[in-house]
């Protein structure tokens, strides 16, 4: 297997009997706008029985060809072409498409936003890009997989990248990493329907698989199977639909869904072949041979249902091992299907089996899923700050077995994300009041229940997330503005804590020694009582630890950013980074002289601050900030030894910063606010491996000494902090230990694992018995749908032509309706 290259793109095309496309593909690769050096052309040459191999290696000698002795079908072409690349990511495209000249460089920028992401689909157009062959996904109650759309003519609407459940395997590109964790294409499949079943599987185990529309291709459509027979297609169809469903359905709906399927695919096999099904009923006389001429289209479904029950052993074991991995709900998969009431197939006596299926066994009604919201005070966008990375990492989690709406009230930016996102001013209650409404559960942070009226007088199941105690960061952040103003946020904030406090069915704390503490204040409040102790005497059920959290992978820069790059930084400099905000409980002048101080023995430290200027519009900057500067020009360290960032941090720049650093610090003072504190700048320096030195006093103080991974140094003592940052900076051994353990420790904290409390209250939603009790809520109106009943229509009859008439009309004029007619046409013979 080759050596895997960092940035490379390999594409795979499979070859079969179509060698002047594949040479023509091969020639539009090396037009697209993507380094030539970055790029990998593999070509699969599928046993064509021919002169294809010679042609190929004559005309592009510079691919790397992969001749096989059998022809193993589109999946399989496939996998043999991934086993001969290199590439960081896959891309599939058919031998008879053509890539647009952004197809590459689209689909990877789109990656680069989200590691999440672990395919992306491209749009698909006609070779003359005038009708749509792939522009989004749907999937039938019966497991088959269908494009919307195709051959229709292009939407004149503007297009949007969405969270798909699959792409078509004539231009998609897949993580290799996630292509590995899945197998890769089942070769049970041949062809049709691989890509489905690949797509499914990812979105279970919670990847993304995202459509791109900027990643364009073209296609000629099936130009492979025109001489095979259409029974055949239509039984790798019908047998590929059963295999794809039988695997990936969870148990409760295979148990539901499945005998439907199966049913159907035999009423569809009777209505293809136009075979009377009782004719062997005694009662219905007639011919009593033993011989009966069945046509090949109605044995495509018999054969398709036997070489399922032939596949059976090696499919249950496909089936334990994707049941057993996935992380996410048929609920939620299901928002991907889009029209599964989609019948396929249009005669008359199909169509009268499908209805009498469909109302027996209920197969299209559509899962009953919770409606989350999630609140946050802070922007939502490329400069992103605590409250809003915690909160779009909850709406995150959360949206994986649920429907999540993320609402910011300080603004937002167009993001890609697998939830809505929504901005609300605050003071806008008729707006927070329509989503209240919709919402079975509310998860806010902040100020968000005194803006609003809606959340305040709410019946839902609220989610307090309390993990920033502000009421004693306000006996910090307040000592500047005088007695009165002081007095007055301290008052402010603990008004607005107790309001949420009496209020919350369940609360999230950031560490044991916050629990404790908001125990005691939920205890002063009446909120610890026989009612809520009686089937909880921990209390876990009331309030929960869920820490700030880190991504569960350290990705590779994406560019340089300091070491080199900012004047007074050069690349062989020892680089302290700060990283977060500057607030004026923090203690970065002591910091600032201990760097100074070390500085006269080693020339080559260097100390960054990497936000000043916090992302939230209505966060002043501090005066700490003005202060720090100030003290680093007095001693002369300013743009020599010490630097500030005079803004903020993109989000997805911060690992650039991180990857740079040689250690991680914080320093602080010692009082109340310090011994509550979740720093979550620690996070940052775990998530990347750096060493640190912290001041005593907090939660992560405790950690640090107790896993050893840095050094912990009293407060304001300038000496200590000094041979601190010597030791980790320059004691090669000792940092080498630390980001050891480090490496052992971090595990603990990604949000996987920090937001699984969060993730299980809300898979299983309940208000506070207190508050049931004294009737602060209603029972069983928290859960009340505020959705209209769906009312089925029929998929066939006057009135359902009549609708696509209508819609085929809009979409595409006469020739539109006029191919359409001519299909039906063709299904009815």
């Amino acid at each position: 297997m080759p050596k895997k290259q960092a940035g490379v793109v390999s594409v795979i095309l499979v070859n079969f009997r179509g060698t002047d496309d594949t040479i023509e593909a091969i020639a539009q690769l090396g037009r697209i706008d993507w380094p030539a050096d970055l790029l990998e052309i593999v070509v699969v040459e599928n046993a064509s029985g021919d002169d294809s191999a010679a042609r190929i290696r004559a005309a592009a000698p510079h691919v790397v060809l992969v001749e096989s002795k059998d022809n193993l079908g589109f999946a399989g072409g496939c996998n043999l072409g991934v086993k001969a690349s290199s590439g960081d990511f896959l891309a599939f495209l058919n031998n008879d498409a053509k890539p647009d000249s952004a197809w590459v460089r689209s689909a990877i920028s789109r990656f680069d936003q989200d590691p999440e992401i672990g395919a992306i689909a491209s749009r698909v157009l006609d070779w003359d890009g005038l009708l749509v062959d792939y522009i989004g996904s749907a999937m039938t109650w019966f497991g088959q997989g269908y494009k919307p759309l195709t051959a229709q003519a292009v939407p004149t609407e503007p297009d949007h990248a969405r969270d798909v459940l699959f792409g078509t395997g004539s231009a998609m590109f897949v993580r290799r990493s996630v292509y590995d964790a899945l197998g890769g294409f089942d070769e049970r499949f041949f062809m049709f329907f691989e890509d489905v079943d690949f797509g499914w599987r990812l979105n279970l185990r919670g990847w993304r698989f995202v459509y791109e529309p900027a990643s364009l291709a073209f296609h000629k459509h099936h130009a492979s199977m025109t001489s095979f027979g259409a029974f055949k297609e239509t039984y790798l169809l019908e047998r590929n639909a059963l295999f794809t469903q039988y695997k990936n359905l969870g148990d409760e709906a295979l148990a539901k869904i499945f005998p439907a399927t199966l049913a159907l695919t035999v009423r569809r096999a009777v209505a293809r072949g136009k075979l009377d099904s009782t004719s062997l009923d005694l009662r219905k006389g007639g011919d009593n041979g033993p011989v009966q001429e069945v046509a090949r289209d109605t044995l495509a479904g018999v054969y398709a249902i036997d070489q399922f029950v032939e596949n059976l052993p090696s499919l249950v074991e496909s089936r334990d091992l994707i049941q057993s991995t996935r992380v996410v709900p048929d609920k939620t998969i299901w928002r991907f299907f889009g029209e599964t009431d989609a019948p396929s197939y249009h005669s008359e006596h199909y169509l009268k089996g499908y209805e009498k299926i469909v109302n027996a066994f209920g197969v299209t009604d559509t899962p009953v899923v919770t409606r989350v919201l999630v609140i946050t005070g802070d922007p939502i966008g490329a400069k992103m700050a605590g409250p809003a990375i915690r909160a779009w990492n909850m709406a995150a989690a959360l949206a994986r077995g649920n429907e999540v709406t993320l609402v910011t009230l300080a603004g937002a930016e167009p993001v890609d994300a697998p939830f809505e996102i929504v901005h609300i001013r605050p003071g806008d209650d008729r707006t927070m009041g329509r989503l209240e409404q919709r919402a079975d559960v509310i998860v806010f942070q902040g100020l968000a229940m005194a803006l609003f009226d809606s959340l305040r007088k709410t019946n839902k199941i609220v989610v307090a997330d309390i993990y920033d105690p502000m009421h004693l960061e306000q006996l910090e952040q307040g000592r500047e503005q005088g007695a009165v103003q002081w007095n007055k946020q301290v008052s402010d904030a603990t008004d607005v804590l107790n309001e949420q406090l009496l209020r919350g069915d369940f609360f999230m704390c950031a560490s044991e020694r916050q629990r404790h503490f908001y125990l005691g204040q939920l205890a002063a409040l009446g909120r610890l009582n026989p009612a809520n102790y009686a089937s909880d005497p921990d209390l876990t059920g009331l309030i929960e630890v869920v820490p700030f959290g880190l991504d569960g992978v350290f990705p590779p820069a994406t560019r340089p950013v300091l070491k080199g790059v900012l004047p007074g930084i050069e690349a062989t400099d020892k680089l302290l980074l700060w990283s977060g905000g500057l607030y004026n409980w923090f203690d970065p002048e002591t910091l600032i002289r201990a760097v100074a101080r070390l500085s006269e023995t080693h020339d080559n430290v260097r100390l960054y601050f990497q936000g000043t200027k916090h992302p939230h519009p209505g966060v002043p900057e501090m005066g700490i900030v003005a202060e720090s500067r100030s003290l680093a020009s007095e001693l002369g360290v300013l743009d020599s030894s010490v630097f500030f960032n005079s803004s903020w941090v993109d989000y997805a720049e911060r690992h650039n910063y991180l990857g740079e650093a040689d250690a991680g610090v914080s320093t602080h003072f010692a009082h109340v606010e310090t011994t509550f504190s979740f720093r979550t700048r620690i996070l940052d320096y775990l998530w990347a491996g750096l060493p640190m030195v912290v001041t005593e006093g907090d939660h992560f103080a405790a950690l640090v000494q107790s896993e050893g991974l840095g050094i912990v140094v009293p407060p304001n003592d300038i000496g200590a902090l000094a041979a601190a940052l010597e030791r980790v900076l320059f004691d090669d051994e000792f940092a080498q230990e630390a980001r050891a353990n480090i490496q052992r420790v971090r595990a603990d904290y990604e949000w996987k694992t920090v937001l699984a409390p969060l993730v299980d209250f809300v898979a299983d939603p309940r208000h506070s018995p207190d508050l049931l009790a004294s009737g602060v809520v209603t029972p069983g109106e928290a859960r009340k749908s505020h959705r209209r009943p769906e009312v089925r229509r029929k998929k066939h009859g006057l009135r359902h032509d009549a609708g696509l008439f209508v819609h085929y009309w809009r979409a595409g004029g006469v020739r539109a309706v006029a191919k359409k007619v001519r299909s039906r046409i063709s299904y009815m013979r």
